[in-house]
């Protein structure tokens, strides 16, 4: 008998399953849950084709994406249209292992069915569409499989169509990606949108979260825009006028585009999701022994100009020392350094500490950006005379600020600039840039990226102080799926604007958010005047994660996730709204027969206090936990020997 999952291919050429198209070919995940179909409509010959995405639950099949269209147009001709079906391959099964350093996971399992669809334009040339079908969701990519030829892409025509009455998670396009994500019920606003996107229709179970992955030097990262059509979300390419250089991406036979992934499922299963690494290439550094995650201690959102004062630098270097946290940073400005040292002394002074120094560089891309130093990471020259120097002094990493543009030489800028690093074994952060594509996989010492509306925000103006609530519950179901996220959250203190957040809440955000390299931005005093049990959590508290489990939550509501490192676990749980709220932890996560002795930090009778309790539970076990309005809780539990 032949292999079940091999039966999954199907071509119907005289079966039409709706007057408006007929399906021609068939692909399930290995689970069966998920069917992706190749579709083309049969009211007109126009030779366009679509793919149709269905999800099962509990026995019933629900359409989630009618229509996916496909379509690229390349310099010298269009294939959109016309397009002829040539073969589709026998499905062949994707079953890789992978162990990644820094994550939501330490084992990875990128499996899936994958088929090769053939087309052929009337000029005779040649495009496949790679097509997979994961537990997950589904992923494509497109091939140009010709050996030869320099091509422009004119423009790509892939888009989603999202039903009328979805639920949409959207956040307005900008460069930076530091926006706020905004829940519509209809798709009445035309806009750019940024990546990633979530999207709940109506009477369906099924979420899904649009997202695109290993973006190379062939290409340009995209964003999604539905000018054209309300409810039809279109892959666009960057505008002229975004940052400098050319907009359209140029490429070389034979040619692959990025991935368009679509994480499909459960809330649980958006949020614990690792397709977009699943999908993308694997790792080029060999050695990488000297990749290490870890937290940070970081002067910038309390003292803007810290790192020119070389005592508040030593400041901060203390506070790390004192949390056992394995990293502190020097922003900006650090080659003003003064008032008793300089930069060099400054390393000096983190690493007779055991604390590893990190430090910020302009990206050198934007003559009006004037943020010291300048011109020192912009060409491969430049970063090999600065990789030298920072290796000798002591330094392990290196935080490079200012992108502002999703083109393609900025995307090989990026990538320059990580394997330059990567010959220096110098970890790597990126700030005002695009979203993760997946390259945390291909280079492991991509610890994390900013893309995001940070704590920083409590700085540029009051914008955030009434939006964190909701937004902080956002971001585990959209940004941070997709990758490490540098928030650089736990701040107790007041910057320029204040919390209405409490301290529970905040502590929480050292679980929710995930990143490599957790920069925690408060003060000295805002870590040292915690009561024990929160500074003993925020020591001990990991950076990188061997399992996520998302146990309740809804974006914009609450959340409350469980993460693990090695046999411990870690809980964190936040609530946007302005009532207070009362959540049953359960715990069928952990393993049978084991007790765990559990420490629980609540909020407390007003929104600077805590609450502590011991308790011993197991996974049978049920609690009751509190949340103030804004508030939020964690926990650590740890085996009983």
């Amino acid at each position: 008998m032949k292999n079940r999952y091999f039966n999954l291919l199907i071509f119907i050429f005289t079966i039409s399953y709706s007057p408006l198209y007929s399906q021609i070919i068939e692909l399930s995940s290995p689970n069966e849950n998920i069917k992706v179909s190749v579709n083309k409509p049969t009211n007109t010959d126009t030779g366009k084709w679509f793919l149709k995405a269905d999800y099962l639950n509990n026995g019933k099949s629900y359409t989630v994406l009618p229509q996916i269209n496909l379509g690229i147009v390349r310099s010298d001709q269009d294939f959109s249209k016309e397009l002829k079906l040539l073969s589709a391959s026998k499905p062949i099964q994707i079953n890789e292992q992978y162990k990644v350093l820094h994550g939501k996971k330490t084992h990875c399992s990128n499996s899936a069915n994958e088929l090769v669809i053939a087309f052929e334009t009337p000029k005779k040339a040649k495009l496949n569409l790679i097509l997979r079908a994961y537990n997950d969701g589904i992923a494509f990519r497109y091939e140009f499989p010709e050996k030869q030829g320099d091509y422009v892409i004119n423009n790509e025509l892939t888009s989603y169509v999202i039903p009328d009455s979805a639920s949409r998670w959207l956040e307005k396009f900008d460069l930076s990606n530091e926006g706020l994500y905004h829940n519509m019920n209809d798709a009445s606003e035309q806009q750019n949108w940024c990546y990633p996107a979530l999207f709940k229709n109506k009477d369906n179970p099924c979420w899904v979260l649009i997202h695109e992955a290993d973006v190379n030097r062939d290409y340009c990262a995209t964003k999604l825009s539905n000018f054209n059509i309300n409810n039809e979300y279109t892959v666009t390419l960057p505008h002229p006028g975004e940052g400098e250089g050319e907009a359209l991406p140029t490429i070389s036979l034979p040619w692959k585009s990025p991935w368009r992934v679509i994480i499909m499922g459960s809330l649980a299963d958006i949020v614990e999701s690792t397709l977009v690494n699943d999908v993308s290439t694997p790792s080029k550094v060999a050695n990488t022994d000297w990749i290490k995650p870890g937290k940070a201690s970081w002067n910038y959102w309390s003292d803007n100009h810290g790192t020119k004062d070389y005592q508040t630098v030593c400041e901060f270097t203390d506070l790390a020392a004192a949390m056992d946290w394995s990293y502190t940073l020097l922003d900006w400005e650090w080659d003003a350094m003064a008032n008793g040292g300089d930069v060099e002394d400054a390393a000096k002074y983190a690493l007779s500490k055991g604390v590893k120094p990190l430090i910020w560089y302009n990206s050198s891309m934007f003559k009006w950006i004037t943020a010291t130093p300048v011109d020192r990471m912009k060409t491969h020259e430049n970063r090999v005379e600065e990789f030298t120097w920072l290796k000798k002094v002591g330094f392990v990493g290196v935080k490079i600020d200012f992108f502002l543009s999703e083109k393609q030489y900025m995307i090989d800028y990026y990538l320059d600039i990580l394997e330059d690093a990567a010959e220096f074994e110098m970890m790597v952060y990126f700030h005002g840039c695009l979203v993760p594509r997946g390259w945390e996989r291909t280079y492991p010492h991509l610890m994390t990226y900013e893309g995001v509306r940070g704590a920083e925000w409590y700085n540029n103006g009051p914008q955030l102080t009434p939006t964190a609530p909701e937004h902080n519950t956002i971001l585990p179901f959209t940004r941070n799926v997709v990758g490490s996220m540098d928030y650089t959250p736990v701040t107790f203190t007041n910057s320029q604007f204040p919390h209405i957040t409490s301290y529970g809440h905040e502590l929480a955000l050292s679980v929710l958010f995930e990143s490599g390299i957790q920069h925690m931005a408060d003060r000295p005093e805002g870590y040292y005047g915690l009561p024990d049990a929160a500074k003993e959590f925020l020591k001990n508290v990991p950076a990188a994660w061997d399992n996520t489990r998302l146990l309740d939550g809804y974006p914009g509501k609450d959340i409350i996730m469980a993460r693990q490192k090695e046999d411990q676990w870690f809980i964190g749980g936040i609530n946007a709204e302005p009532h207070e709220k009362t959540k049953t932890l359960t715990f069928g996560f952990l393993p049978k027969a084991i007790k765990y002795k559990l420490t629980l930090i609540t909020d407390g009778v007003h929104d600077k206090a805590f609450n502590v309790n011991y308790i011993v539970i197991d996974n049978s076990s049920e609690i009751e936990v509190k949340m103030l309005r804004r508030g939020g809780f964690v926990a650590s539990l740890k085996p009983i020997e």
